[in-house]
C-alpha cells in the first residue's frame, strides 16, 4: 500500500513531502531540471527572492499552467522573505516582488528565511554582502514586528500559509507567544548526521510541520560552500546507507531522503539530473523496516552533524538572533 505522500498543515493544507529545491540552480540550467521534476510528478517547488531564480521558475510554471497540464491548485510553491527583509515593512515589499517574478496572485507557503535582519543595500539587495565579502546586521531582530506583517501577507490573500527557517527553539517560541496565525511549516537544514530530533519534536508538538533543507548533505552546493571553508560529508557512501540501499535494491540518495519523509518530514532536495530527479520522488510505494531506521536513527550526530552554520555570512555568534548556538 503506498505510504502518504503530504504532510497536513495546521491550516488544513496539504504539502507535499518530497519537493523540488532550488537553492543553487541558476537560470539556464534550472528550465529543462523543473520542467523535468514536473513531468516526474513533483508539485511542490521550493524557492526564494536570494536564490534569484524566481522568474526562471515563473516562466516555467506558466507553460505548464497555460498548457493546462497542471492547475495552480495542484501546485504548492513555496518562497522566502529574504535576509534584508527580516524587519516589519519587509514582507508587503518582497513578497509582492517574489509575486511579480513568479507570476503568481499568492504562494502556498512564505517563509522568513532566517532569524537575522540584514541591513538594507542601495541595490535592495535581498541578501546584501559587502566588499569584504560579508553581510552587515542590524543590532537584533524585529521578531514580533516582522511576524505580524507575515500574517497580514495571509489576510491579504498572497500567502495561503506562513512560516520560519533556519530558526532555533527560543525564537520559534517567541514568535509563537505574539502571533495571532501560527507559524505552519519550519525549514531547517536536517539529514541523517543531524536529523534534528528535539527540535522536530518540539516543532510537531506546537502543530508545525518540518521541512528538511540539504536533506542528502548538499552535494550540489560543494563550488558554493569550498569559497568558505565548509567540508561536506559524504552521506551518499555511508556504509550503513549503501547496506540498506542494497537490500531495498534502491539508490542510497533514495534511503537518505525515505527516512526522512518516514519521519513525517518533509525534504526538498535539488537534482539537475532527470535521472536524479525521477529516483528521489520514487519514494512513496516502499518502506523503511523498524531495524532499517533504527540503523539510520543511530547515524545523528546531533549538533556537530551540521554543516552550514551561516557565521560565513559574517554574523556573530553572540548576535541575538544567532540561531544555531543552542540545539535546539
Amino acid at each position: 500500500m503506498p505510504s502518504k505522500t503530504y504532510a497536513t498543515l495546521h491550516t488544513g493544507a496539504k504539502m507535499p513531502l518530497l519537493g523540488y529545491g532550488t537553492w543553487q540552480a541558476v537560470e539556464g540550467q534550472l528550465e529543462g531540471a523543473l520542467h523535468a521534476a514536473l513531468e516526474a510528478g513533483y508539485r511542490h517547488i521550493d524557492t526564494a527572492a536570494a536564490y534569484r531564480n524566481e522568474e526562471a521558475i515563473g516562466q516555467v510554471l506558466k507553460e505548464w499552467m497555460d498548457s493546462g497540464k497542471v492547475k495552480r491548485e495542484d501546485l504548492f510553491i513555496v518562497t522566502k522573505l529574504p535576509a534584508a527583509g527580516i524587519r516589519p515593512s519587509g514582507p508587503k515589499k518582497w513578497l509582492s516582488d517574489s509575486l511579480r517574478k513568479l507570476g503568481l496572485d499568492y504562494v502556498d507557503l512564505y517563509l522568513a528565511h532566517c532569524p537575522f535582519c540584514a541591513k538594507e543595500s542601495p541595490d535592495d539587495s535581498p541578501f546584501p554582502i559587502g566588499p569584504d565579502g560579508k553581510m552587515k546586521f542590524e543590532s537584533d531582530t524585529d521578531h514580533v514586528g516582522m511576524w505580524k506583517a507575515m500574517e497580514a501577507e495571509v489576510h491579504a490573500g498572497r500567502a495561503k500559509a506562513i512560516g520560519l527557517s533556519n530558526y532555533n527553539k527560543r525564537l520559534i517560541q517567541k514568535v509563537l507567544d505574539n502571533c495571532t496565525i501560527k507559524p505552519a511549516n519550519l525549514q531547517v537544514e536536517l539529514h541523517v548526521y543531524m536529523q534534528q530530533k528535539p527540535l522536530v519534536d518540539f516543532c510537531h508538538q506546537n502543530g508545525i510541520t518540518v521541512c528538511a533543507y540539504s536533506p542528502i548533505g548538499s552535494p550540489g552546493s560543494e563550488n558554493f560552500v569550498k569559497n568558505f571553508g565548509i567540508t561536506l560529508p559524504d552521506l551518499i557512501k555511508n556504509p550503513t546507507i549503501v547496506e540498506v540501499a542494497q537490500k531495498h535494491k534502491k539508490t542510497p540518495g533514495q534511503v537518505l531522503l525515505k527516512h526522512i519523509v518516514q519521519r513525517g518530514i518533509i525534504a526538498i532536495p535539488k537534482s539537475l539530473s532527470k535521472e536524479r530527479i525521477q529516483q528521489n520522488i520514487a519514494l512513496f510505494d516502499w518502506e523503511l523496516s523498524t531495524v532499517d531506521m533504527a540503523k539510520i536513527d543511530a547515524l545523528d550526530q546531533g549538533k556537530a552533524g551540521r554543516i552550514f552554520d551561516m557565521a560565513f555570512l559574517g554574523l556573530d555568534r553572540s548576535h541575538p538572533a544567532y540561531p544555531f548556538g543552542e540545539y535546539p
